[in-house]
């Protein structure tokens, strides 16, 4: 037990036993498990994963604050810069947002594209818990007019027709499954589960097979260096291919993917030698994979020139790329900001506002940690949100 977390309930350590035996099984049955496979098990089991079960993730009850929760100044943001693509794009136009949290975002979104006027035919929410399903469209239902309401839809998995309409998605590429490798005498490993004699997760390296190999040795062409030996970080082979199969099928639009992370040359220093994986457990961050499977969140930060080799691959152009913070300001926040502020009256909301504007946009909170990518396809490059463009540091990728 690590003494620095807090302690979980006994019907929560009941849930991670029974995770953790599961994933004991597996390992018996199958041998060494790829730490990705460890992580996707981790967060989406079925009833049992991180995201796949009721506790409570997002917000102060929860283990982390994400943006949307903070108040409605992000949605809004983000709708403002979809705005003149939506209106290109006219009333068939959808929306699609990828992993749809608490419903946070969805409910401050609806709102602010019908005061807009660029309501999305559907608003389509992919989620593959049925437990943030169930909570989203609770909370939609609950808070917005019922034929707002009605435009929310929920997807058991990708469009597979073509489309026209845009894709948000916020903290949603950290969260995939990574993979962990290391480099040892010129070659690559990856790294797995097996279990000690007591029946302990540790961990241990294997030869790469073809996919992560080929994955790392771009990565190594594209830095033109070698990792030195010893050095273990995180590569996320399967992101051209997730990205094919979420956004392969938009015929016309912009996408908006928001995350923690960094370009390829700062996310593998020489210095960071042991890569970005982290867990998250109750508003405390740390380093032990392996502690309570099932109650903490499992993250990895994101190589946002990979995403855009992603994007391009499925025909995209990378629009802008920018901090989170600039990208807010561009995207109308202290025009949001003056106007909500004159609107209340209360010193106390008053001074929530501006703390959210603080942890959104001050560089040692989201603003600068957090980056933003914006893709386009199919679309007149005067219906892409100008002054956005105008901030974009892409030549930094």
């Amino acid at each position: 037990m690590n003494t620095r977390l807090p302690e979980p309930s006994a019907d929560e350590r009941a849930h991670s036993e029974h995770l953790i035996s599961l994933l004991r099984e597996e390992i018996a049955a199958h041998g060494p498990m790829p730490f990705s496979r460890f992580m996707e098990r981790c967060l989406y089991a079925p009833g049992l994963g991180y995201y796949s079960a009721g506790k409570t993730k997002f917000g102060a009850d929860g283990d982390f604050v994400t943006a949307p929760e903070l108040g409605t100044l992000f949605a809004r943001c983000v709708v403002r810069a979809f705005e003149p693509v939506l209106a290109s794009l006219g009333p068939e136009a959808n929306f699609l947002e990828i992993g749809g949290g608490s419903g946070a975002f969805a409910e401050a979104a609806l709102l602010a594209l019908e005061a807009a006027g660029v309501v999305p035919r559907r608003f389509m929410i992919l989620e593959p818990s049925a437990d943030l399903r169930e909570r989203q469209r609770e909370r939609l239902h609950a808070n917005l007019p019922a034929g707002l309401a009605a435009r929310a839809v929920w997807l058991d998995g990708p469009l597979e027709e073509e489309w026209d309409g845009v894709i948000f998605a916020n903290e949603v590429i950290d969260a995939l499954p990574t993979t962990r490798f290391t480099a040892r005498d010129g070659e690559i490993y990856e790294e797995y589960v097996i279990l000690d004699g007591d029946g302990r997760f540790m961990r241990s390296d294997r030869p790469a097979d073809a996919l992560v190999g080929g994955a790392v040795r771009h990565v190594e062409r594209d830095l033109g260096r070698e990792f030195d030996a010893g050095y273990r970080t995180e590569i996320l082979p399967q992101l051209p291919y997730w990205m094919q199969a979420v956004a392969g099928t938009l015929r016309r639009g912009a996408m908006v993917f928001a995350d923690y992370g960094y370009t390829r040359s700062e996310y593998y220093l020489p210095e960071r030698t042991d890569g970005t994986l982290r867990a998250f457990y109750r508003h405390r961050a740390h380093g032990d994979a392996f502690f309570l499977p099932g109650l903490q969140d499992l993250t990895a930060s994101v190589d946002f020139t990979a995403l855009a080799e992603a994007g391009n691959n499925a025909g995209f152009g990378v629009a802008a790329y920018l901090p989170q913070a600039q990208f807010l300001i561009a995207a109308g926040m202290q025009e949001f900001f003056e106007d909500d502020y004159l609107r209340l009256s209360d010193e106390a909301a008053r001074f929530r506002l501006s703390q959210e504007v603080k942890k959104l946009t001050l560089p040692d909170q989201m603003g600068e940690r957090f980056q933003v990518m914006m893709f386009a396809k199919g679309v007149d490059p005067a219906a892409l949100p100008e002054a956005v463009l105008a901030a974009d540091q892409g030549a930094r990728l």
